[in-house]
């Protein structure tokens, strides 16, 4: 890979002062009357070589940077929140696919009231309402999801209730319209210009779960979210109408014991083959599922090794549309990191793997993964790489990927390294799709430096 380059380069130094200065300032600004005021900024620069997705630049690096600010009150049973994010991005290039995943500057993506009703399901029960802009993190996130790695998030709009029953269960519903980001033209992202995000009826999401714990570690999970997408004025949408519905049985890792999760998501509705407003509507099809095993060894290093398995369901020739839409889901905790190395993801793809994850010390976690990784159909498009054979002669092998994550507080709880490594060694189908770029196996590398206060 090339080093990083003079056209961004100038940005670090200022960027890096910055950092440290946060560092040294206290964890939180608190008051007697409830407020607090808190946030972080992460520097960032990322390198990819021998890129996997297809009609993009071969070779690109990115410096961002993304600053939170959040300010917190609460009287009794009220709560207000606010939080500003800023998310810029410097050294990108026509081509390269940078796009809102990475740009979304000056935009407050959560303003809200929230109120703690009290047990109105009865003693020792807890029941809450928040309304406004605010993140959401649901279930086992994979639907909904505020995705931490990326430089920007994701944000939504409308209402919120959560339950908590004196017998473990628990329930979250929400009515939201989901946060577009602007702007969101490949010129406007490369300046870093900024526009206030939308939402509209255009794009609606609603749902929830509901969970039991079975016992201490143990908890059954059901869950549905509904997604009603319209055409807008100057922009044009496959017209989604999808209805999800998962279960979800989890146990949670302690020391010397198995721990395990398994999950399955059927998806149905209705959506166009394209964007363009005459394009045939078909039924949807599709499914996903999860299951990992693993072990948590006893010992200072807590060590956990796990086996696991992916499934997302591919598009086939006739019949309805097969392909899963993950909707709002997160990607790093079960594939790959997102932004420019955003290879994998949950569609088209079946890919079992080994994980090893351990935390030596208070300051210090770490964790590897290897993944082999097959189409769940030959004649769609391989996950998120855009590549496909229509015929299905490339097959149905895609590679190997290896996927590794370092993370130390150098200063704890307001200064934290982290170090970010993937390798996809491509396999027959990455090499000989008829678009599959002509380059060698992918490698990724990102160094984050990120201060709190």
């Amino acid at each position: 890979m090339e080093p990083c380059v003079d056209r961004f380069c100038p940005v670090l130094p200022s960027v890096l002062s910055s950092a440290l200065l946060f560092a040294c300032v206290s964890p939180a600004l608190a008051q007697e009357d409830g407020f607090t005021l808190s946030g972080n900024v992460r520097i960032r620069y990322e390198a990819l070589d021998g890129q996997a997705r297809a009609g993009l630049d071969d070779r690109i690096d990115l410096t961002s940077l993304r600053t939170i600010l959040a300010a917190d009150y609460r009287a009794g049973p009220i709560h207000l929140g606010a939080e500003l994010w800023d998310s810029r991005a410097w050294g990108g290039h026509p081509g390269e696919g940078i796009g809102t995943g990475e740009v979304n500057t000056l935009e407050p993506v959560q303003a809200y009231v929230a109120a703690d009703l009290g047990p109105l399901l009865g003693r020792g029960s807890k029941t809450s309402v928040q309304i406004g802009r605010f993140l959401l993190n649901l279930g086992s996130r994979r639907l909904v999801a505020a995705d931490d790695y990326r430089n920007t998030t994701n944000g939504y709009s409308g209402a919120r209730i959560d339950i908590a029953t004196a017998r473990g269960g628990s329930a979250s519903l929400i009515y939201v319209l989901p946060q577009m980001r602007r702007p969101d033209d490949e010129v406007s992202v490369l300046d870093n210009d900024g526009g206030f995000d939308r939402e509209s009826f255009d794009l609606r999401l609603w749902g929830g779960y509901a969970a039991q714990k079975l016992s201490r570690r143990t908890m059954i999970e059901l869950g549905y979210f509904g997604l009603a997408e319209r055409d807008a004025p100057g922009r044009p949408t496959r017209n989604r109408h999808l209805h999800s519905m998962s279960l979800r049985l989890i146990r949670d890792p302690a020391p010397a014991r198995l721990d395990y999760e398994v999950e399955g998501i059927w998806q149905m509705g209705r959506v166009r083959t394209d964007t363009a407003p005459a394009a045939a509507s078909l039924d949807v099809a599709a499914w996903f599922f999860h299951a990992d095993a693993g072990y948590s060894f006893p010992g200072a290093w807590k060590v956990r090794l796990s086996a696991e398995v992916d499934y997302a369901s591919g598009d086939r020739r006739g019949g309805s549309y097969g392909r899963f839409d993950t909707l709002f889901g997160m990607r790093r905790a079960d594939f790959v990191p997102a932004g420019i190395f955003a290879q994998t993801g949950r569609a088209n793809i079946l890919t079992p793997g080994l994980r090893i994850e351990m935390a030596p010390g208070k300051r210090i976690d770490l964790f590897a993964n290897w993944h082999s990784m097959w189409l769940a159909s030959r004649t769609d498009a391989f996950s998120t790489t855009g590549v496909r054979d229509p015929s299905g002669r490339s097959g149905r092998f895609a590679g190997h990927m290896v996927d590794s994550r370092l993370r130390w507080w150098a200063v704890p709880k307001k200064l934290r390294a982290e170090l970010n490594a993937s390798w996809l060694g491509k396999g027959r189908f990455l090499h000989y799709a008829p678009n599959a770029p002509r380059s060698g196996d992918a490698r990724y590398i990102s160094l984050a430096l990120t201060a709190s206060f």
